[in-house]
């Protein structure tokens, strides 16, 4: 069986994106409902689904896959079951991608659906990168591990870029930069994940619009000690009042604090220092888990939009071979190579396509079901 339509659905924390795919992911319609609650968001999703024509397969973006989801899956009800068994682990996202998961099956009933992962292209990461050093007992009576995130956009950016830089993907060493409001890197080593920045949570790592990235646990455990703050306390503002909203106030996008950073204002200088110390930082480290670099690739809204960032990355990295060129930084749309001539590594921005990527995991999980259910 061939899935030709795969109709996407990325349902977010507030919003819903649908796109309908074709056989070459040609974008063939799309909508996007924000904010995605109350009758008047069902029904403009009911009108777009019941207005598609041929869709083949559904494939839901689910963030958290926990240990058992290692690769996209077709849905069913013991793997709903299991997705909400999770949302302990991802409060804010995991029910909106039952909620799109249930919209669509009575909306297209028959349809198979395919549940695709955010964690799952990280599943392939060494002990050594995934295990945390804590207790034995707590790590397997809690499932403690870093799991990481982004994947889908990780899986995509590294390999577009591929492509694009035309490099051999044998033996290939790239570090790919997911930048916007969630940031995060992945170490991606002939094509698998083999380290990445976010961990048991999406809070670990780089510093974020509003998330702290990591800080010291034990600063954390001071602050719970005698009452200084609450749990609840602590968790709201590490996820929504820290970051660069928490370095230069407002509201953490990266577009806010560079115009002010433009006008003089020290504290937004200090927080891109601070963004920039821990984004090269970390690139250097992914670098390290594979023993090399041969390309660096930026995408996510910042990643896309900001050539400031990408520069100032390059900059920081130049003891790796990294050098990008000026005048294609600048002018830099859509899919495009930054690379300095003679450059050791490589360098491209790659637009963010989630939708594509799980498209082509819907196909590839339809397909082998259908074959599985025939053997």
């Amino acid at each position: 069986m061939t899935a030709e339509r795969v109709l996407v659905v990325n349902a977010g924390s507030s919003s819903l994106k649908l796109s309908l795919l074709g056989p070459a992911d040609q974008t063939l319609d799309s909508l996007d409902i924000d904010p995605w609650h109350g009758e008047g968001a069902t029904a403009q999703m009911t009108a777009f689904v019941a207005g598609l024509d041929g869709v083949g397969a559904v494939g839901h973006r689910v963030v958290h896959g926990g240990s058992r989801f290692r690769a996209a899956v077709v849905i069913d009800e013991d793997v709903r079951t299991a997705i909400a068994d999770l949302t302990d682990l991802a409060p804010l996202h995991q029910p909106r991608a039952l909620a799109g998961i249930d919209a669509t099956a009575a909306l297209l009933p028959g349809v198979p659906a395919v549940a695709c992962f955010d964690t799952a292209f990280h599943a392939s990461m060494p002990e050594a990168a995934a295990t945390y050093a804590l207790p034995a007992v707590w790590r397997e009576r809690f499932g403690l591990r870093r799991y990481g995130f982004h994947g889908l956009s990780h899986g995509y950016a590294a390999r577009r870029a591929t492509e694009l830089l035309g490099l051999s993907a044998p033996r290939l060493r790239i570090v790919t930069c997911h930048l916007g409001a969630g940031a995060s890197l992945a170490a991606v080593a002939c094509g698998r994940s083999v380290d990445t920045t976010m961990g048991f949570t999406p809070l670990e790592g780089l510093v974020m619009a509003t998330r702290s990235g990591s800080v010291d646990p034990g600063l954390l455990v001071w602050l719970l000690r005698d009452a200084r703050l609450s749990a609840a306390e602590l968790g709201d503002g590490l996820e929504r009042s820290s970051g660069l909203a928490g370095l230069a106030g407002g509201s953490g996008d990266m577009r806010d604090v560079q115009a002010a950073a433009d006008r003089g204002d020290h504290d937004a200088r200090l927080a891109i220092a601070v963004y920039l110390h821990r984004l090269c930082g970390e690139i250097a480290a992914m670098a390290a888990a594979m023993n090399g670099l041969d390309a660096l690739v930026f995408t996510g809204g910042i990643g896309e939009h900001s050539p400031a960032v990408r520069a100032a990355a390059a900059t920081g990295l130049a003891f790796l071979g990294v050098a990008i060129d000026e005048d294609a930084n600048a002018g830099a749309q859509g899919d495009a190579d930054i690379s300095a001539p003679g450059s050791a590594v490589r360098a491209a921005v790659i637009t963010a396509r989630e939708d594509v990527e799980i498209a082509r995991q819907a196909r590839a999980a339809v397909r082998e079901h259908s074959e599985g259910a025939t053997a």
